[in-house]
């Protein structure tokens, strides 16, 4: 189970903080070509969602690598699971069709989140 989990949640983690860095660190024009939805939502709205997800990454992966604070692994898998629910409304109000990514994430983070209840 350990190994299952460390194989979703670092897959999980690296997306997440490739996806997480991106938003906080480039500008609205370099993330337009991939993100149709950055003219829709204030700047700071994006890097706060890129800080986000930085902090659920290294909540996947920090407790139960050092074994503080286990109930952190679970819980940021939940919330990538709401964060891509989320993240599917705003594709779908603004005309944008292309969801398949989320829902493959909200999979994966689903998938985290039962080892992830081992070390409670």
């Amino acid at each position: 189970m350990n190994i299952a989990y460390w194989i979703v949640a670092g897959l999980l983690a690296l997306f997440y903080l490739y996806a997480g860095g991106m938003r906080v660190f480039r500008g609205r024009d370099q993330l337009r070509p991939m993100m149709a939805w950055v003219d829709r939502v204030p700047l700071a709205a994006v890097r706060a969602l890129g800080t986000i997800e930085i902090l659920g990454a290294a909540g996947l992966i920090l407790p139960p690598l050092t074994g503080t604070a286990p109930w952190l692994a679970p819980a940021a898998a939940t919330g990538f699971v709401f964060l891509q629910i989320g993240a599917i409304a705003v594709h779908l109000t603004g005309g944008d069709r292309r969801i398949t990514l989320n829902v493959g994430l909200i999979a994966t983070a689903a998938v985290a989140f039962w080892p992830a209840t081992t070390w409670l």
